[in-house]
């Protein structure tokens, strides 16, 4: 589906509805809860790497040197490292988490309509995709720069775009990195105060797993991404060609 399409349907669909969203996800998160944990270990695994590398030069300096450490003091070099490479950092684990989140969307939209095939969760790993998301991803850290430079509230307005950035990477393998930004706060403009409050409650449902001894956590985490599949399904309508 291209952008003008995809627009247009956007400005014709009607309002979301925060019940039938939440009770919709509430359904859905029976049949793919198993499905969300591994998406959630998978991601631990592959942003592992990129923590090893911050965090071994300062956890080697503090074994070879404690006394740096312990009055608070950083090697010019070592402070030089986290300045050029932090950056890079966030932006490969953006881009990990986006197509991990996306080939999750696309497991919810197997299950919700009971279609046949086995769950891939590295779909979005191929090479179009990847390039993709990681300019995705690069917009993001840019938004989230701009959004901090607004007191920090900019940040809270542009939680309802960026949350729909994956569904439209996983959904319209048509559109630009550019196009899924604007698609993105287009439908979430229309109904950004629905889809926050969606974001916030299921997120406090999902957050609910850490009473059982924090592990549950990590059965429960993906619950507050399935809102933004049945958000695109209910007002642009899924493709078969994904």
């Amino acid at each position: 589906m291209d952008f003008t399409n995809i627009t247009q349907r956007i400005g014709a669909s009607a309002p979301i509805e925060f019940g039938t969203v939440f009770n919709n996800s509430v359904e859905l998160f029976k049949k793919v809860w198993l499905q969300g944990f591994i998406t959630i270990l998978l991601t631990l695994l592959a942003i592992l790497p990129f923590y090893l590398v911050i965090y071994a030069p300062m956890i080697a300096m503090g074994i070879t040197d404690p006394e740096t450490l312990r009055h608070n003091q950083m090697p010019p070099v070592f402070t030089l490292f986290m300045i050029v490479f932090m950056p890079i950092f966030m932006l490969a684990i953006m881009t990990i988490s986006l197509c991990l989140n996306a080939a999750f969307l696309r497991i919810c939209r197997k299950y919700d309509l009971g279609e046949m095939g086995k769950d891939d969760y590295f779909f979005y790993f191929k090479k179009e995709y990847l390039k993709k998301a990681f300019v995705l991803a690069l917009l993001m850290l840019g938004l989230s720069l701009l959004g901090l430079l607004a007191c920090g509230l900019g940040i809270i307005y542009l939680v309802v775009p960026m949350y729909l950035f994956p569904a439209f990477l996983a959904f319209d393998k048509e559109l630009s990195p550019m196009e899924i930004v604007k698609s993105s706060f287009a439908l979430g403009n229309k109904n950004w105060l629905m889809v926050f409050l969606l974001v916030v409650v299921t997120g406090i449902v999902a957050e609910l797993g850490v009473v059982l001894c924090f592990v549950g956590v990590f059965f429960t985490a993906m619950f507050s991404k399935i809102p933004a599949y049945f958000m695109y399904k209910d007002t642009i309508g899924l493709s078969m060609d994904i």
